[in-house]
This record gives C-alpha cells, sequence and structure tokens, in this order.
C-alpha cells in the first residue's frame, strides 16, 4: 500500500476526542486567561530553535508541545523593507522539519519548502533581501506530510514587515499596546489531552496560544494583526456589539482607502489588518465572534458541507459547525498616552497588474483522485488533488519564465471550499465565479478562497528570482489537504541563462533539440563522427527517468512525451556517441 494510501485509510479511523461540553463551549463561556502577546525579534540577524516541550491546558494533565525560542508558539520577527537579514532556524527535534516565510518574496532555496529539510540537530541559515511591502506574514513548517501535526502543536509565528509608507500614516503601531497580533487556532484534543491532528472535532479557541483569551483594550483605535492558523476553520469575524470596524491591509500590503465592514471572513493562511474604535466605551465588555451561522455551505465551520453520501464524518457533531461562537474577550479600559482617535480613510494607492502584459495563463482544477482501483473518492473529504495529480516529490507541475506575467484559474470541482496559497509572489484577484471580488479581497493576496463548484482568477508576476532545480509550492491551505498531497510544484526558469541548445558544447557533437519546450514529441538532430547509441532522461533532481537505445544508430531520434509518467517539468537529457557525450535542457509543458 502506498503512502498516500495509507495516510488517507489511517484518517478514516478518528481519534476518539473529549468534546468539553462545558470548558469549551465559547458561545457563553467568558474567557479565562490573558492574552499572550508573543515577544518580539528584531535586528538583521535571528535565532530560531525549534523545541519540544508541554503545556498544562486541562485539568493538571500535560499536553505534550512544540515551540520557537520556548516550548509553545513562537516570537514576532519584525523587519524592515530593504533590509538584508539572516536566519538562523536550528532544529532541536528528534524529528526533521521546515521553515516556510509564508508570503515573503524569497527566492526557491530560502522559500523552504518540502524540498529543504532541516535534520534533526541541523541549522539552516536562509540570508536574503525584504522586498515586500509592509503587512502581516508568518512563518511556519512546510514539510511533505507534516504540516498539520507540526503547526497545530506550536510552530507559527508573525513575520511583520514595515516601511516608509505605512510608517508615514496616522496609525497604531505600538505593539503589544494598540497594535495587537491575533493568531486564531481551533484545535482537537483526544481523550489524553493531548493535540489531535486531522480530526473535524476542533472545539478548543486558542489566539496566540491562549485558550479562553481576554485582552485589556485601551478605549481608542486598536490595530488588530488577523491570521487564520487554523488547520481548517474558516471564521466569519464580527463584533458583539454589532460595531463597524475597518480593514486597512490584505495578505500582502495595505489598501489604498480603509473598508467600512461589520464581517470579514478569513480561511486558513488569510491575514488581513483592522481598526476597532472603541473611544467612548471604557468599561465594557465586547466579544470578538465567529459568525459561523452566517458561512455560506461548504466552507469548513458553516452548518453544511457537501451533501449525500458526500459529506465529511462527524462534521455534524461539532457544535462549533454553523454557531456563532466568542473568540476573544475585549475588556475596555482607559486610553493611554497620546492615543490614536482617528481612522485614516486614504492610505496607500494600490497600484493593480496590467492584464495588457499576460503572457501566459494556465488553469489549476480542484478534484478527487481515486486510490484504490475500487474506491470512490468522497467529494466533501477527499482524497484531494490538482489536476488529477497527488503531490510528488520528483516531479514539477508547471513551468513560469522569469519576468512574465500570467492569469491562473482555479476551478473547485469538489464540495468544500479550499483556500488556495501561491509561495514566492503576491497575486490580484480578477474574477470570484465571474463576478468581481469584493472590496475586502481587492489588494494584494496571497491566500483566496475558492468556493465548491466555483473558480477563481488572478493575476500575477513572476520576477527577481529563478532557478532551474529548485521549485515553489501552490496548494490548499486546509493543512490536512496539503498534507495528504493537494499540493503542486512549479519551477521558474530563467531563459536568458539557459545554454544555447546549439551551442552547449565546443566539440564534435553539435545537437538541436526542437519543438522546446513541448507537451507531446521530442526530436534530437545533431550530428558527430559517431551515431548517438543512448539517450537518457533525468529530472531537475538527477533521477534517472528512462533511457533509450536506438536500434539503428543515427543523428536524429524523436519520442514520445505525452504519456503521463512524465509530468510537466525541466528535464536533462544525455547523449552519448562512442567518443563524446553531451546534456542538454528540455522543458515539457
Amino acid at each position: 500500500m502506498s503512502t498516500s494510501v495509507r495516510k488517507y485509510y489511517i484518517k478514516k479511523f478518528k481519534i476518539k476526542v473529549l468534546i468539553y461540553l462545558v470548558s469549551l463551549t465559547s458561545i457563553d463561556m467568558f474567557a479565562q486567561n490573558p492574552l499572550n502577546i508573543p515577544p518580539v525579534l528584531t535586528g538583521s540577524s535571528f535565532n530560531l530553535k525549534i523545541q519540544s516541550g508541554s503545556q498544562n491546558f486541562y485539568s493538571g494533565k500535560n499536553t505534550p508541545t512544540l515551540g520557537i525560542n520556548s516550548v509553545w508558539m513562537a516570537p514576532t520577527i519584525i523587519v524592515y523593507k530593504g533590509d538584508s537579514v539572516t536566519l538562523n532556524v536550528k532544529n532541536t527535534l528528534n524529528i526533521k522539519t521546515t521553515m516556510h516565510w509564508h508570503g515573503l518574496h524569497v527566492a526557491a532555496f530560502n522559500d523552504d519548502g518540502p524540498h529543504q529539510i532541516i535534520q534533526p540537530s541541523a541549522t539552516w541559515s536562509p540570508s536574503f533581501k525584504i522586498r515586500n511591502n509592509a503587512a502581516t506574514y508568518w512563518y511556519h513548517p512546510h514539510g511533505a506530510g507534516q504540516t498539520d501535526p507540526q503547526v497545530s502543536k506550536g510552530l507559527s509565528g508573525f513575520l511583520i514587515v514595515k516601511d516608509s509608507q505605512e510608517a508615514a500614516l496616522n496609525l497604531p503601531r505600538t505593539y503589544g499596546i494598540d497594535d495587537i497580533p491575533l493568531n486564531i487556532q481551533s484545535k482537537a484534543f483526544d481523550d489524553l489531552q493531548q493535540i489531535a491532528i486531522a480530526t473535524e472535532s476542533d472545539t478548543a479557541i486558542f489566539i496566540n496560544g491562549t485558550l479562553h483569551a481576554y485582552f485589556n483594550s485601551p478605549a481608542q483605535v486598536i490595530r488588530f494583526r488577523l491570521l487564520n492558523g487554523s488547520s481548517l476553520r474558516t471564521y466569519n469575524l464580527g463584533l458583539s456589539n454589532g460595531q463597524k470596524f475597518y480593514q486597512i491591509a490584505t495578505d500582502g500590503g495595505m489598501l489604498d482607502s480603509s473598508i467600512v465592514l461589520t464581517r470579514l471572513i478569513l480561511s486558513p493562511g488569510e491575514r488581513a489588518e483592522i481598526l476597532i474604535n472603541f473611544a467612548g466605551l471604557s468599561g465594557q465588555t465586547i466579544y470578538l465572534k465567529s459568525y459561523a451561522s452566517e458561512l455560506p455551505k461548504g466552507i469548513y465551520g458553516a452548518n453544511q458541507i457537501g451533501m449525500g453520501k458526500d459529506t465529511i464524518a462527524e462534521y455534524g457533531t461539532n457544535f462549533l459547525n454553523g454557531s456563532d461562537f466568542n473568540l476573544m474577550e475585549l475588556r475596555i479600559v482607559a486610553q493611554t498616552t497620546n492615543p490614536i482617535t482617528t481612522v485614516p480613510t486614504a492610505l496607500i494607492p494600490f497600484i493593480p497588474l496590467n492584464k495588457n502584459f499576460v503572457t501566459n495563463s494556465r488553469t489549476i482544477e480542484f478534484d478527487t483522485i481515486r486510490l484504490l482501483q475500487n474506491d470512490l473518492p468522497n467529494l466533501s473529504e477527499g482524497p484531494f488533488a490538482m489536476n488529477k495529480r497527488s503531490f510528488d516529490m520528483d516531479s514539477i507541475n508547471e513551468v513560469i519564465y522569469l519576468n512574465t506575467t500570467e492569469i491562473w484559474t482555479l476551478v473547485n470541482n469538489t464540495l468544500v471550499a479550499h483556500p488556495f496559497h501561491i509561495h514566492d509572489v503576491q497575486f490580484n484577484i480578477i474574477k470570484k465565479n465571474g463576478m468581481e471580488p469584493s472590496s475586502s479581497e481587492k489588494g494584494w493576496k496571497d491566500v483566496v478562497l475558492v468556493m465548491p463548484k466555483d473558480s477563481v482568477k488572478f493575476i500575477t508576476r513572476f520576477e527577481d528570482f529563478a532557478n532551474n532545480k529548485v521549485p515553489y509550492m501552490y496548494h490548499c491551505h486546509l493543512l490536512h489537504h496539503e498534507d495528504d498531497g493537494m499540493m503542486g510544484s512549479f519551477l521558474v526558469i530563467d531563459t536568458a541563462r539557459l545554454t544555447s541548445i546549439k551551442n552547449i558544447q565546443k566539440s564534435t557533437m553539435k545537437i538541436e533539440a526542437f519543438p522546446n519546450p513541448s507537451n507531446n514529441i521530442w526530436t534530437i538532430d545533431g550530428s558527430a563522427p559517431n551515431k548517438i547509441i543512448l539517450v537518457e532522461v533525468f529530472n531537475i533532481l538527477g533521477k534517472s527517468i528512462f533511457s533509450l537505445s536506438p536500434s539503428q544508430q543515427s543523428n536524429k531520434i524523436s519520442f514520445n512525451i505525452s504519456n503521463e509518467e512524465l509530468p510537466c517539468g525541466m528535464y536533462f537529457l544525455k547523449l552519448t556517441s562512442l567518443t563524446t557525450s553531451q546534456t542538454i535542457h528540455l522543458i515539457k509543458i
């Protein structure tokens, strides 16, 4: 049985979960614990120690946890656009891990997807320049099959970027006082009170790792940096008193003007910055809530996903699904010295990408896959894939050229909403189900929620970084979907740096290969004192894919590459004659 098959069927045997109907029900429960404000790291060199430990969440029992520079959760990293930074990530666990800088525009070898493993006792030290605009980003593991377990047990932290444009605005920015990060996570606990993975009984709500959190909020304008760090759950955010709030930023940057809202849907991986004016409310208690009863069907957290046989087992037993519940208690206290008391209307001009410069379009379909011959996939529970392929470490799904602008269309053929995240770039949403996106989604984004039987179209540009061997990822940010293979990889290729096929070797062998790129046939045409006797094909990781020996030695060889066993990507062809050999690059699209 393959690893993916085994993982899927293990999930069928659900972890027995205690639902703490009294202690975990947040609909009527008052918060009890002061909100943890993550410590801040600043400078140009950051030491991040991944370690294990335990916490006491319930009834005196210890729960095993993970943390960075502590045994639970992670510090906030604050950097400035234009800074050159080094992040020394030391793995003190007895298992391998990774660390992805979610939303940052960095080179593929610094991005740390599943191809850049940090082994036990090893330290990984990426160095790069901060190129992103001021916004709220985050960092977390991104290992193949290990994202959900490690994030759920504590490995996630904020990464805040500041810049001169944001600094010129009259905004709250005193960290921990009127500028507050909120990492919202739902977690499940088993009957041993350990954090359970990939279950639908995520009834415990944590904010910054604090269960039943409250925050003493000054009676003035407060900036909340919202992150949905949950494995599964989407939140429909609002205030218990019906008060309006103001969105000022999306995933990747400030909006051009503040948007007045009473609700904000935030799916896993998404971030948003909002301002709430508590002036004149000193002494009152307000709750930040999720109005899940208003979520559209199909979103994890709504009252229903799927229909008939295509539903999620145990989904209906989770009392949070489709219910309105409290996330955090806000106790309004006296103003601070020199408070911000007004909300700016104009922010930072937003210049979207120009559709006239688009050179390519591609479509990514979300679908289910059969794992066994007689297995019928569940359109709500999976297993899920993208373009009918489950993630393969040795395959490249898409090849993109440097300095090009593309339009991507995401098509969801399943019955559950999937938050799609792409590494390397920020994008502008063009259409959602053929309609204009809402005002709160018109800024820079790196995550978008794609509804069931719906589609999303976005425009993005690939610039600055190219690598012929190390890929970036795109995937569903429902973490057990990602871990089970709902993910793909893409290379960004700088064609100007590829050696000309006609002049690769200044020897007696002169080779041409065409068409290149191709999706059907590759033809090798050349001349040499000795005819070609062997053709070997390798993927970008150096793994041999196949080889062939022409039945009759010839200077011209054609072979079919349309077989699905040869995924899209870059390949190396080694051509051997009796006296020499030569390697050339070819791309399948």
